[in-house]
Parts: C-alpha cells; structure tokens; sequence
C-alpha cells in the first residue's frame, strides 16, 4: 500500500480499506499473498559488489600488480611457460580471494537476518512474534515501550503512547498519539498523532496499529538514502594484520631487492660490469637476469601473506555462525575478538541467571499469611494457611489481592494444546506479569473473567524510576458482586497499583484485613515491611498491591492524582528458579579468570540468597544496593568494585556507573540488558550484551551481542567461542609467517653461498597458493585447545605476534632453511642436475609445510593432547596439497610448467626424513617452551 493518507480516516474506513479484522488481525494465507506481492518490509540495501567488481579489487594490490608486470615481461622475452605459469596462478589466487569474500558477505548476511528485530503481530487472532521484514499491509501490530515501529502504521489503539519522532522530525521530544482521532489530510507529518513511522521509537505506553505501508513506501522509504549500508570498517584486528602485512611487504621488498643484487653481483664482476655496456651485458647475461628478477618478484609475493585480511574475514565469519548454534547472534565482528579478553560478566539476575519462569509462591492478604503450590505457568495450584488449604472466595482479602493482580498485569495465559489429555498453557507477556495471572487463575480468577468484569478505562505504565504501574477499571455490576463488603460503596471505578511494596506503602493511607478496611497504623506498616524483608531473604521477588475507589473516572489519568490514599491490600512473593547450568558455567567462567557480578533490580537480601545459591558470591564478596551507588563517584567505587559481586535494588542509570569504575580498574567488561534505559550502560561496555527474548529494539540495536536465548551460560559460551577464534587467527598467523621467512632464509642462503637458485619462481608461487593457503585455512577451523577456558584473558594491547612468537617463528625458519638447503645441496652435489635438485627441494618444502602445519594447530599441547584426527578440515586440506603436489612431479605435461623431473626411491629417502624434520624440531620446541 502506497497511500500515506490513512490518518484522515477512521479505524473502520482503514479495516475496510486493508480488508483486515480489528481483532483477528489478517490469516496467514492472506498475509503470505501479500508478502509475494509487496515484498519483504525491508529498505533496499547497497548492492554487494559483483563477481568482477571483487575481480577487479583483487588485483588493486601493488605486488600482485608488481607480479603480472614480471609476467608481461616473461612474455616479451619469449619465456611463455613461465608467464602463463604466473598469470594462472596469480588468477587462481584472487578466485580463491574473491569465494572467500563471497562466503564471508553471505554468512554475515544471514546473521543479520537472523538478528533483525521481530514484531509482535496478531495472525489467526493469536499473538505471535515475526521478523520486522515480513509485516505485510493490514497486519495487526502491538507496539510497547523500548521497541521500534516495525512498519507505517494507523493506530487503533493507545494508552499513554509516547513515540520518539526525532529520526523523522527533528522534534526531540517524543510525540503523544491518540488512536481515536481523524486528521485533516494534509497536516504535517510531525502532528499526524494517530499515525506512527517506521524506525521511529515507542519510548511510553503501549498500543495497537494497522500497518499502512511497508519497505520502500514508508515515510522512511522515502528517504532510503539516509540509511543505506555504510562502509564497512576492518575490525581491529585486521587493522593490526594489515599492519604486519605491509611491515613484513617492506621487509621482503628490501630482502628481495638484495638477493636480485646479489645475484647480478653473482654472475659477474664489478670490474666486468663497467667494461662492458649495459646492452652488451644484458644480451651476455638475459636469461640469468630474467629468472633473477622473476625469483626476486616470486619471493616477495610468496613471503608477503596478503591474503590474510581475508582469510581474517572468513575465519571471524564462521566464528560467528558457530556462535548462533550457541545461541550468541553477533551484530558487530570486533565483538568477536574483544569476547576473548573479556574479564568481567555483569550479569542480570532474572532469566539470565534464572530460568525467567515466575511462579507466586507465597504472600500476604491483610493479616494472613499463606503459600501457593504448583510451578511454572500451569495454572495448577492450592492456597495454604497454616497446612490447611483454603480457597479465595473463603477470605475476602485474598480474593481482592488475586483481583488486583490479575487486573493490574498485561500478561495474558492462554491454550496452546493437550499432552497427556491434559491442557498446557502458554503465556504471552512479561514474566513477572505471567506470574500474577497464573496465581489469579489457580484461585478460580481467571484472566478472561476478571478482565470482563473489571474492563480497563486507562493506565499508567510500569517504568523504572516509579517502580509501579497503576490501571483504572469500570466497575460493572458483575464487578460489583465478586467486590468484598464494605470496599465498593457508590463508586463508579476502581484504582490498582502494583510496585515495591516500601515504595507503595508510603502512598497508602489503609489496609485491608479480616475487619474490612482499617487504617494503616505505624505498626501495621512496620508488620508489612518485615513481612516484604523475610520474604526478600528467601530469595523472593516482591510486589506489594493497593487500590482506590473512585466516583467517577479521572478527567486526565496521572500518578500524582491516582496514586494517593491508597488501601494496601498485600503483598505476593514469587520465585524464579536459578538456571541448573549456571552454577558450571560460573565456576567454568571463573577458571577462565572471568568475575562474574549480579547486576539486579531486586532486593539485597533476594540478590545475595541466589548469588550464594548457585556460587556467584565469594565468601568475603560485597552486597551493594543502589541507594549506596548515589552517594558515591565513578572513582569512589573504582576503588571496591573488585569486592563488589552483587549490585542491587540498581537503576539502569547506575549500570553505566558500574561499568565506567570497572574500566577504571582496567577490565573488560561484558554487559547484560534488555531495557530502554540499559542503552548507554550496553554502549559503554566494552561488550554490550542483549537479551533475545525479553529485551528491547533499543537494547538489542545498541548491544554487540544478542542471546536468543537470554541464558548466561551462553555468554560463557560466546567467551569461548571468541577465545577459539582469536587461537586460530593466531595459529595460522603464525604458521603462514614462518613459512614465509623459511622460503626467503632459503633463496637469500643460498645467494649467499654462491649456489644456483633453489626454486622456480612457478614453484615459490605453487608454494604460497596450495601448501601454505589450504592448511592456514584449516587452522582458522580449529574447534579449540581442551585447556582455552583454563588460561587467563589475554590483555587487550597484546599484538597479534608476541615476542615468543617471533623467536618461535624465526627458530622454526631457521630449521627450515637449514634442512631445505641441506637437501638441495646433497641432491645438488650427487646428481650435478639442477632440475632434479630442485625438484627435490621444492618435494621436501611442501612436505615439510604440510607436516608443520599440525604442530601448528597448538602454540602450547603437543599434537598427540589435541589429536592428530580431530580437524577433519586439516586432513582434507593435506590431502589436497598432497595430490597436487604428485600431479605436479608426475604428470608430464606439467613437469615443464613447474621445472619438475620424476623422483627416485633413493630421493624419496632423503626427502622424508628432512620433511618431517621441521614438524618434530617445532613440537620439541613446544616441549622446551612449557618446561621454561
């Protein structure tokens, strides 16, 4: 739909123009139709550069480009195999280069898809959640505080809807909508208050909305241009290899320029080279020069690993979709390194650290106190008092306390099937809330009921700083009846108020007990209020509930006029069980030098009773509540935040407090949220972490990492994850290197000494492309040392090649070389057939880079910790090297391209021993290293 002028109409013109139901919402078949005519609810990206577009870029490289001129000149002198040689590896290279770029985009592309925001919509008159991108025209949306309007919308239902326009409007301030009111057709867009846009922000409220528009026909449409992909940006890391790789392309390039030198110097004397012309020098010495220059070029590409940026990407990219099997969706790929220092988890308690499942287990009604069985969402239940079971509509002040909660709570229990002949419910709503209706309904006040007997007039929602929500009710004459004696009189509506009870009781006036309405004296509110801390200390939460009567219902609905002598009516304790793999993932969190800290709302003692429970808090760990924070500074606290392992009764304005001292103390802090208010706390963080079921458009938008599955276990798992990635990025950085400067210690040696060049520029080029590309490959696919969680976090200035690296390296090259040269110089001095000796070398090289490349696999275990046949993909990738390797010492039309000559049994002696030499200096060398 294209027309964006549904605000000048009434709700039922917009019905009938969108052939929807107000309260069915469309049929899937209908909204399947429309989403094949209209297409997906999404702005239309930036194309990703073509196949030859990546083509193309692969070669804006300047010793590729440096490569191809080498073979243009092969080809004016006459040198077609050598050239053709290059040409077809160099193109095969950036083939390789360009897949790698395409399957990276495309698992990125996925995950976004995968972590796009849903929309809660009404199909088949049930609520369910979608992606945003397949709301299609005449869909029936709810839209609540801290998410996004998924699509244009006409609203046909608003209870203190607040909407922030700013992206649209400029206007700072969110705008109040009313759904009732039709507007004059051409009022400008920031006054059409019945109307909402897509990408706009629901900051207050709630309400309900047709959609009028979808993708590229909304208002935001319209302006797509704003909002196109940006550029993106290489992660630090990369930033970090691209650095090595262009210090290590001027090394080479310098190296390279002195064995070229070396070499002209090699065939003649400087004397010589002033006696004669350069022509006549040239014409003398064409071919040497030419295999010198072409060796030269060779070498500097073989030693420069440029393709490191992408393999980086493929690597960080399959480290994120093995993040989504663990239910860890990353919005940002420097997430995906910063997880891995990672040394403090400031972690929520509700459905985080519990299983989000509330269930009312005990509270008080006027002077009773009672206790609920049953758990979960099954409304199966008893009331007991004293070991004997009662019934609500036995004790009045528990029937108006089921009343109150079930009315005052947006959550809705429904249906969802039969197991065993017996009904499951499900819930639709906010836990907490979920709680509350159940409880209603194991005490016979079922949601439907109660709903229709008291319908809702208006409301103030719950937000954090009132911590309370209120909601006004008609009161029927069906209302009237099931209203205890002496609490309804002539009054024509009905307040309830659910909140923290300390906060509540300072807004109430009376009570209700066994004798009806009582005043609240001091020593009642101070009952109450031991009542709320003895259930706070067995880990309880909390909420106290009151009402009001009213003659009439209020002209303009606000707390400052609703929420006064009020009647406290009781108090309801509900308890969410810890997660039964926290208490592992904790102690697992905390071998791998990671502090986990409770960052909750709830009550201390609540707080403490889980922490201790499932071993969060140390035995000298600190209990700190909000009220402490605001007396303190971001330095203050710095001071005894590493003593502090459970903040509670916590603003989200004090997260952000909270993560600023933890930086201070030079830790890398992970975040939990799910709020409006937890935006700039996930912001700050040096990794914001949202919750996937319960949290917020906004939260989730700001976050670097979602949890589907809103389990902190599943941060632990994501630390790992990002732990293995970094590991690997390391290990094939590592293996690539040192078989670079080995080839370049080879060819420089051997200048050196005087000896013929012991590689083929074709060969060192074979060697770059298939040996060293193919295992570096497969040990970014390592799935992680047993011992990665045992070690301590990485620091975050720590480079990608560390000192012990480097000596590593250099020691590994060294041996490189000197087995290399050793074999080519026996060959060489035996056979006096320079082919056959390279032919040779070049055998043993690629060996020797194979077999390497398992020790590799580990900086510290030996390979026999790991297991030799634990990557499949190494044992593929060996296996391919190794059948192109005997394809190019075999095959004898190929023999003439890579300068080779079949092998004897007795070089085959020689070549393994020296092959495997490498692989058992560097495992011995790992040996040495753990016993220092």
């Amino acid at each position: 739909m294209k027309d964006q002028t549904t605000h000048a109409l009434s709700v039922e013109e917009v019905l009938g123009i969108l052939e929807t139901h107000l309260e069915k919402g469309l049929t899937s078949e209908e909204a399947e139709k429309r989403l094949k005519h209209y297409g997906f609810n999404e702005l239309r990206e930036k194309p990703h550069p073509t196949f030859f577009q990546r083509l193309k870029l692969q070669f804006d490289n300047f010793l590729i480009r440096l490569l191809v001129a080498a073979a243009v000149v092969s080809l004016c002198l006459g040198e077609f195999v050598d050239a053709g040689a290059i040409i077809a590896i160099v193109v095969i290279n950036s083939l390789i280069g360009v897949i790698q770029e395409m399957k990276a985009d495309r698992a990125i592309t996925v995950l976004k898809k995968m972590a796009a925001p849903g929309a809660r919509v009404i199909r088949d008159g049930q609520e369910k959640i979608i992606p945003s991108r397949e709301l299609v025209t005449g869909d029936l949306v709810i839209l609540e505080a801290g998410n996004y309007v998924p699509a244009d919308v006409r609203l046909v239902e608003s209870v203190n809807l607040k909407i922030d326009e700013s992206i649209l409007t400029g206007e700072s301030l969110p705008v109040s909508k009313e759904a009732d009111v039709v507007l004059d057709r051409e009022i400008p867009l920031g006054d059409r208050h019945n109307s909402a846009f897509m990408g706009t922000l629901v900051t207050y409220g709630r309400g309900r909305a047709l959609v009028v528009a979808t993708g590229q026909h909304t208002q935001i449409g319209l302006i797509a241009q704003m909002l196109q992909s940006t550029e993106e940006e290489q992660t630090p890391l990369q930033k970090k290899l691209d650095h090595l790789g262009r210090l290590l392309g001027k090394l080479t390039i310098i190296i390279c320029v002195a064995i070229f030198v070396l070499g002209l110097m090699r065939q003649t004397s400087i004397s010589l080279i002033f006696q004669q012309t350069p022509l006549s020098y040239l014409k003398i010495y064409q071919q040497e020069i030419i295999l010198l220059f072409m060796t030269a070029v060779s070498l500097a590409i073989a030693a420069v690993p440029e393709g490191l940026p992408a393999v980086v990407t493929v690597c960080l990219a399959l480290g994120m979709q093995a993040m989504a099997k663990r239910k860890a969706l990353v919005r940002r790929l420097p997430a995906v390194e910063t997880l891995g220092c990672t040394t403090v988890i400031c972690a929520d308690k509700t459905g985080t650290l519990t299983e989000n499942q509330m269930t009312v287990v005990s509270g008080r009604a006027g002077s009773r106190l009672f206790s609920v069985s049953g758990q979960g969402y099954q409304p199966e239940g008893k009331f007991y008092s004293d070991s004997q079971v009662f019934s609500p509509e036995e004790v009045a002040e528990l029937k108006l306390l089921l009343i109150a909660a079930v009315a005052c709570s947006d959550a809705r229990l429904e249906p969802s099937g039969e197991e065993e002949g017996k009904k499951i419910y499900r819930i639709i709503g906010d836990p907490t809330e979920a709680a509350l209706v159940v409880c209603g309904a194991k005490g016979g006040l079922w949601p439907s009921f109660v709903n229709q007997a008291f319908p809702r007039a208006g409301e103030i929602p719950f937000d954090s700083e009132r911590k309370r929500m209120t909601t006004v009710h008609l009161l029927t004459e069906e209302g009237k009846k099931i209203l205890p004696e002496g609490i309804n009189g002539c009054a024509g509506y009905i307040v309830f108020v659910k909140g923290a009870p300390e906060k509540l009781l300072s807004l109430c006036q009376w009570f209700y007990g066994n004798c009806g309405v009582q005043v609240l004296t001091d020593e009642e509110r101070e009952e109450l209020l031991k009542t709320n801390r003895r259930m706070a200390n067995q880990a309880l939460r909390i909420l106290g509930f009151a009402c009001r009567m009213l003659k009439e219902k209020p002209v303009e609905i606000k707390d400052v006029s609703l929420e006064k002598d009020l009647i406290f009516l009781g108090i309801l304790g509900m308890r969410d069980p810890a997660r039964a793999e926290v208490s592992s993932a904790i102690q697992e969190a905390r071998t791998a030098g990671i502090r986990t800290v409770m960052v909750t709302g709830d009550y201390q003692e609540t707080a403490r009773a889980i922490a201790e429970a499932i071993g969060l808090k140390r035995p000298d760990g600190l209990v700190v509540e909000g009220s402490q924070l605001s007396s303190l500074s971001v330095e203050s606290l710095a001071g005894i935040v590493d003593r502090i392992d459970v903040f509670a009764r916590v603003s989200p304005q004090h997260k952000t407090m909270i993560v600023e001292s933890l930086k201070k103390k030079g830790e890398v802090v992970a975040m939990t949220g799910d709020g409006i208010n937890d935006a700039p706390a996930l912001k700050k963080a040096d990794i914001g972490i949202a919750m996937g079921i319960t949290g917020t458009d906004v939260a989730k938008e700001t976050a670097d990492l979602i949890l589907t599955d809103d389990n902190y276990a599943t941060i632990v798992a994501a630390v790992e994850e990002g732990r293995i990635i970094y590991a690997n990025i390391r290990k094939f950085v590592f293996y690539l290197v040192s078989c670079n400067i080995g080839e370049i210690l080879i060819i420089f040696v051997a200048m050196i000494l005087g000896w013929p060049l012991p590689l083929r520029p074709v060969q060192l080029l074979w060697l770059n492309l298939v040996t060293d590309g193919a295992p570096a490959l497969a040990l970014g696919l390592e799935k992680g040392e047993p011992d990665i969680m045992k070690k301590k976090p990485r620091p975050v200035s720590e480079p990608v090649i560390t000192w012990r690296m480097m000596m590593m390296m250099l020691f590994q090259a060294v041996v490189m070389a000197i087995s290399m040269l050793t074999v080519f110089s026996w060959s060489w001095q035996t056979y006096r057939q320079l082919p056959r000796a390279q032919t040779v070398i070049f055998a043993t090289l690629v060996l020797s880079e194979l077999f390497r490349a398992y020790p590799a696999r580990s900086e510290y275990l030996p390979l026999w910790r790991i297991g030799f046949w634990t990557n499949r993909w190494m044992q593929y990738s060996v296996g391919l090297s190794l059948i192109l390797l005997f394809a190019v010492l075999e095959i004898p039309f190929l023999q003439p391209v890579f300068g080779t000559v079949p092998l004897s049994v007795v070089d085959w002696q020689l070549i393994l021993p020296f092959s495997l030499l490498p692989a058992l200096t560097a495992e011995l060398a790992k040996f040495l290293s753990r016993r220092m």
